[in-house]
């Protein structure tokens, strides 16, 4: 996921639906994730952590993590993205901050904190003053309950981090697997393995996966041209960016407008 906000800074993600494993990426969101149903695997960072039904877990702005689900059941989560300024007078410790530990147990939760993430979930148009009022309460009940480190202790400097920086911030432009690898400072064999055993795809998987989910975005909450917003996703023609998009959600980007709206 490559989250983008528009320029209002006020747009928000909320829904439940069923956990899948997502790749390491990171975004300039806050994150809220409530395990309604199985389990989940939250990676931060380097580290691995389980959550429960009931348990929640919280991922400030630009830490790279990522989702697993091991169990054969189905598991399902409420998830929430807003934006740090959503955070009100927590917004400097979401900005500067990340829990040393993310996940916060079900028995540690009271009550008014799963009413509010059930308002914003259900909320049929999100209103941003009333998802903020929301937030906040969240924030209060919680924030206290975890330790917060600078984020350079929870996020890392190894490639598999630097790889999902360059591209969660530069995938709007048009740039080589060698140019990257050469950006990095490592070889583009080196490289295309992180991609292969890590995100489990190839370098141009990847990077399309990335264009996708903004232009998605975009289709969704703007008013601009499908060629606009293929072309400011980083593709370069409609003919590919309608090839690429079909292949994934099998339907063309017209369709998915229409549907989503």
């Amino acid at each position: 996921m490559h989250l983008t906000f528009k320029e209002t800074k006020e747009e928000v993600y909320a829904a439940q639906r069923v956990s899948k494993h997502i790749s390491p990426h990171l975004h300039n969101a806050l994150e809220i994730v409530c395990v309604t149903e199985g389990t989940l695997e939250i990676g931060v960072g380097q580290e691995l952590y389980h959550m429960e039904k009931g348990d929640i877990g919280f991922v400030f702005s630009d830490i790279i993590h990522h989702y697993q689900v091991f169990s054969e059941k189905t598991s399902r989560a409420d998830y929430i993205l807003v934006p740090s300024s959503f955070a009100g007078v927590f917004k400097d410790k979401i900005q500067r901050y990340a829990p040393k530990y993310p996940v916060i147990r079900a028995k540690q939760i009271e009550p008014d904190v799963y009413n509010a993430i059930q308002a914003i979930i259900q909320m049929e148009e999100k209103e941003p003053m009333v998802v903020q009022a929301y937030i906040q309460i969240v924030l209060a009940r919680c924030i206290g309950k975890m330790e917060l480190v600078e984020k350079s202790c929870v996020g890392s400097d190894d490639l598999i981090y630097r790889t999902v920086s360059y591209v969660s911030g530069n995938f709007r432009k048009k740039f080589s697997l060698e140019e990257m690898a050469h950006d990095l400072g490592v070889s583009k064999y080196v490289l295309s393995r992180v991609f292969s055993k890590t995100f489990h795809r190839n370098f141009n998987q990847y990077l399309n996966d990335a264009r996708l989910s903004y232009a998605c975005t975009r289709l969704v909450n703007s008013g601009d041209t499908i060629l606009d917003i293929c072309l400011d996703s980083g593709f370069d023609s409609q003919r590919t960016f309608n090839r690429v998009f079909k292949e994934r959600y099998r339907i063309n980007p017209s369709e998915y407008r229409k549907l989503k709206r």
